[in-house]
């Protein structure tokens, strides 16, 4: 018994071993979450992603494999990160007219938008005492996964604090959007989206394109703005701050 038992033990491992197994549990999640996301009838605080992203936990708690072995096969999927955001240019590119209408609002309130999201967590966390890890684990939270990783490695943060932290933004942008647009009577789908791309990085603008192409295009430039204001400006900022 003791041989079989090591036997299936290893089983897991040795699938983990290539990227096979990580690419696998990644997809499987996902499908599954989005087959729950359904059944729970859509609900904004709970989007597929999180569900999948418990289930992969499950799994690695359940299995007798570590996080590092997930990540090592994971890694591929993380190369698409940046293709996938490169690739919602096509939206942008189908809504120019309306983006160039509205150019001097975006202009205007995207600097600040991108710089209180930045700094309120921080905020908070710097007066409860936070170290300066956690202060640079949290203060690229609102932007796209590929430039917040980047970021954080560039600030001295913890990259598994910092996913922590998109989740977190993520559903609690998407909620607290879709919450304020009801009780404000917003209901231009311009800004409903570009609220959410700037508040809610990637989960926002995957919310945002199940409101409406309109919005979701413009919850891609509140993301893709947002990621190359933080990506010039927060370095240069926590450098002096630092």
């Amino acid at each position: 018994m003791s041989e079989l038992s090591t036997t299936l033990a290893a089983v897991p491992q040795a699938w983990f071993a290539t990227p096979i197994g990580a690419i696998g549990l990644t997809l499987a999640a996902y499908f599954l979450g989005v087959r729950l996301f359904k059944l729970m009838r859509h609900p904004s605080w709970c989007p597929p992603v999180i569900i999948a992203a418990l289930l992969i936990a499950a799994v690695i708690a359940l299995l007798p494999i570590g996080i590092d072995d997930y990540n090592r096969g994971a890694a591929w999927l993380m190369l698409l990160l940046g293709p996938a955001t490169v690739a919602l240019a096509v939206p942008l590119y189908q809504q120019l007219g309306q983006i160039r209408a509205l150019w001097k609002p975006i202009v205007l309130t995207l600097p600040l938008s991108a710089t209180l999201a930045a700094c309120y967590a921080v905020l908070i966390a710097w007066l409860l005492g936070a170290p300066p890890e956690v202060l640079a684990s949290l203060a690229p939270k609102s932007v796209t996964s590929p430039i917040a990783l980047s970021l954080t490695q560039e600030l001295g943060g913890s990259t598994a604090l910092l996913m922590g932290a998109l989740m977190t933004t993520g559903i609690t942008a998407i909620f607290g959007v879709e919450w304020l647009s009801r009780w404000m009577h917003i209901r231009d789908p311009r800004l409903i989206g570009l609220a959410l791309g700037i508040n809610g990085h990637a989960l926002g603008t995957v919310r945002a394109f199940e409101i409406s192409h309109q919005a979701g295009a413009f919850a891609s430039l509140g993301m893709s703005l947002t990621g190359a204001f933080t990506a010039i400006v927060l370095p240069l900022v926590w450098h002096l701050w630092a």
